[in-house]
C-alpha cells in the first residue's frame, strides 16, 4: 500500500472527491437486506468517506473500520471515536468468524495484496446470510474517475504504466472474485457519479499529491514533462468548468 502512505487530506483532496459521492449507492447496495442494529465493517476506509456513510446508516457503535495505512486509520478514528477502528490489512481481519451483518470494500480490492484473500476474509468475518460487497472503477471500459487522465497520459507516453489491468477494473471480474470467495446470489452493475470542477486546475492539482498510482506518475515527471502533460490535458478538457463522470463497477453477494 506504499502507493497510499500518504497524509489523509491528501487522499481526501484527490480521490475523496469522487469516492465520498460514490459511497451512498455503494452502501445502498452493500446494506441491502442487512439490518439497520447489525454491526458492519468497512475494508480499507482509507480516511473514512464510506465510514461516514456507514456511522450514518448503522450508528457509530455498529461500525468498524480497517486500513494498512496509519494516517488514514487516525483520521477515521478521529471523525468517528464511537467506531471501532484499527490498522489491519484486509488479508488479515483482527475478527472473529461470523461477526458483522456486512463486509465493505469501497475502491480496495484492486489495490489487495491478495484479492482472493482479502475477499475470503471478508467473507469469513460475515455471518450467515450477511452481505459482503465490493466496488472498482472501470478502469479496462474507459469510464473511470481516472480514465480521461490515463487516456491523455497514454497518448503521450504509450510505455507509461495505467490501471487497466488492475483486478475487478473490468465487467465481470468482481463477480468471479467474490464467486470464488464462496458467495452465492452474487449480483453486479454499474454506479456512475458525477463530479463538477469549476477550473481545470481544480481538476489537475490533486494529480500533484502523489495519491496512487496517477499521482506516483506526476511525481515521477520532471517539471518540463509535468508541464507538458498538463497542457495537454487541458486541451482535452478545456479551462473548466470540467465535469467528470466516475463509473464503478460494484458486486456483492450473500454468505
Amino acid at each position: 500500500m506504499a502507493l497510499f502512505d500518504v497524509a489523509a487530506d491528501a487522499y481526501v483532496r484527490f480521490m475523496g472527491r469522487f469516492s465520498a459521492p460514490l459511497s451512498a449507492p455503494f452502501a445502498d447496495i452493500g446494506l441491502a437486506g442487512v439490518d439497520a442494529t447489525a454491526r458492519v465493517l468497512d475494508v480499507g476506509c482509507g480516511p473514512g468517506m464510506l465510514t461516514r456513510e456507514l456511522v450514518a446508516r448503522q450508528g457509530e457503535g455498529n461500525v468498524s473500520a480497517v486500513d494498512p495505512v496509519e494516517a488514514f486509520v487516525g483520521a477515521t478514528a478521529a471523525s468517528y471515536p464511537g467506531a471501532d477502528v484499527r490498522r489491519a490489512s484486509a488479508e488479515d481481519l483482527p475478527y472473529d468468524d461470523d461477526t458483522f451483518g456486512a463486509a465493505l470494500a469501497q475502491l480496495v480490492v484492486h489495490f489487495m495484496d491478495d484479492p482472493a484473500a482479502g475477499l475470503g476474509e471478508m467473507t469469513r468475518v460475515t455471518a450467515p446470510g450477511g452481505r459482503v460487497a465490493a466496488c472498482v472503477w472501470d478502469h479496462a471500459g474507459g469510464t473511470g474517475a481516472l480514465s480521461a487522465f490515463w487516456r491523455v497520459v497514454h497518448r503521450c507516453d504509450p510505455a507509461a504504466p495505467g490501471e487497466e489491468a488492475l483486478p475487478g477494473s473490468w465487467e465481470g471480474d468482481l463477480t468471479r472474485m467474490l464467486t470464488g470467495a464462496g458467495l452465492r446470489e452474487v449480483e453486479e452493475t454499474l454506479l456512475t457519479v458525477s463530479r463538477d470542477f469549476a477550473t481545470f486546475e481544480e481538476w489537475w492539482e490533486p494529480f500533484t499529491l502523489g495519491v496512487g498510482p496517477a499521482g506516483a506518475y506526476v511525481r515521477g515527471l520532471n517539471q518540463i514533462e509535468r508541464a507538458g502533460l498538463a497542457d495537454a490535458l487541458r486541451e482535452e478538457l478545456g479551462d473548466g468548468p470540467v465535469t467528470i463522470r466516475a463509473s464503478a463497477w460494484t458486486a456483492t453477494g450473500l454468505v
